[in-house]
This record gives C-alpha cells, sequence and structure tokens, in this order.
C-alpha cells in the first residue's frame, strides 16, 4: 500500500495527467471534425428513411397546389421501388443540403444559451431554475426559427413530388433550392418561410429547457460529487 501512494508513484500519476491534458488540447480540434463528420454520416444515411417517411406520411393529403404530384404507395418497400424507379436512386437523398445546414441548429443553440447566460451571471451570483428553464426556451426559439426556412425546403425536397414550372419537371435537385425559397416568398411572402413554425417552436422549445434545466442541475451535481466549486445555478 506504502508503494502504491509512494512520492514516485504521484509524479507518474500528475505526468500522465499532464500528458492525457496536453494530448487532448492538441487533438481536441481533430475530436470536434470528428464529431461534425459524424453529424454528416448520420444525415446521409438516414435521409432516404425520412424521404419514404415524410411521402408515407402526406400520402392521401389533399393539396390546393395543381403542381403537386400524388402519391400511391402500398408500403415502405414499395416506396423505395417506386421513388428508384420513378425518380432514380439520388431522389432518394433530396434534401440532403439543407439536412447538413440543419446540423448546425444545435450549435447555435448553445451558442446563444451560454451568451445569455453569462450576461445574466454579471448581475447575479447564481441562476434560479426558472432562470434556466426560459434561458434554454429562447435559446432553443432563436435557433429554430434562424433554421426554419432550411427545415420548410428540406421538406419540400423530401416530399420531392413538386413540379418545376414552366418545364413541368419534377423537382427532386439540391441546385433547386434558391428557386424554391424564391417561388415560396414570391408566392406568400417572406412569413410563407416560417408557414409551422408555432407547432415546431411547441415541439423543441419545452423540450430544450428542460434538457438545459436537467443538464445545469447534473453538471452541478457532479461537481459537488468531485468537491469542486461550481454554484451558478441553485
Amino acid at each position: 500500500m506504502a508503494s502504491v501512494l509512494s512520492y514516485e508513484s504521484l509524479v507518474h500519476a500528475v505526468a500522465g495527467a499532464v500528458g492525457s491534458v496536453t494530448a487532448m488540447t492538441v487533438f481536441f480540434p481533430l475530436d470536434t471534425a470528428r464529431l461534425r463528420l459524424q453529424g454528416v454520416v448520420n444525415v446521409l444515411l438516414t435521409t432516404p428513411l425520412w424521404v419514404v417517411n415524410t411521402r408515407l406520411k402526406l400520402q392521401g393529403a389533399k393539396f390546393r397546389n395543381e403542381d403537386i404530384v400524388p402519391t400511391n404507395y402500398k408500403g415502405i418497400i414499395d416506396a423505395f421501388h417506386q421513388i428508384i424507379r420513378d425518380e432514380g436512386i439520388s431522389a432518394l437523398w433530396n434534401g440532403t443540403f439543407p439536412s447538413l445546414l440543419l446540423v448546425f441548429n444545435p450549435a447555435i443553440q448553445f451558442m446563444f444559451y451560454e451568451g445569455l447566460k453569462r450576461q445574466l451571471l454579471k448581475k447575479r451570483m447564481k441562476l434560479s431554475s426558472l432562470d434556466v428553464f426560459i434561458i434554454g426556451a429562447v435559446a432553443k426559439a432563436i435557433a429554430t426559427t434562424l433554421t426554419y426556412p432550411m427545415q420548410t425546403v428540406q421538406s419540400i425536397l423530401r416530399f420531392g413530388r413538386h413540379r418545376l414550372n414552366p418545364e413541368n419537371r419534377t423537382l427532386g435537385s439540391l441546385r433547386n433550392i434558391l428557386y424554391l425559397l424564391h417561388q415560396r416568398v414570391r408566392r406568400f411572402g417572406i412569413l410563407g418561410l416560417y408557414k409551422g413554425l408555432e407547432a415546431k417552436l411547441l415541439q423543441t422549445v419545452l423540450t430544450a429547457a428542460l434538457m438545459f434545466l436537467v443538464y445545469e442541475k447534473l453538471t452541478a451535481a457532479t461537481f459537488t460529487v468531485m468537491g469542486l466549486k461550481r454554484a451558478h445555478t441553485h
């Protein structure tokens, strides 16, 4: 036991800790890139499933826009088969570019959350649970509002049954994103890019606010158990 707690063991422990911190600092940018790459891979792998999911959900819905082509899928396998047969396999990745941009939604959310939290901590010593909940809700609302036009385009591209005028070609190319944004604004005004935003905010804001509240509580509890100071919330 004495050998384990010897000065030599302490030196090795400190050296190992310093080495670990140094390595983490040097390679942290690579770790960040790895996380971003994981998000990109996840988008590429799951987009075909989201395309089929969106079309099955909207199947049978009545649209006032005559440019939208109705679908008739018998199930998931049939949907995959018809999409590949009629539109080509690339149509399964409709909406990929907006999805890649939406990977930054959580980054925007955390940026505003930390910024708002720092501003409040300049005026008070601690943040209450209500403060954390409200800041989390506001941060998520800002992130969702900023990225919602891309979500609108993403949904249209995933549905993929909208015809391009005047050529009357089926929409399914990422190059048409700007065209879709322009058409949306021209037909419905700038607010057309935010149709359905209220429902999206109701869906995500409360969830994010609760997540931040739990995050702060767990972080504070962890620091308390480790005997470290971090008394920002109570």
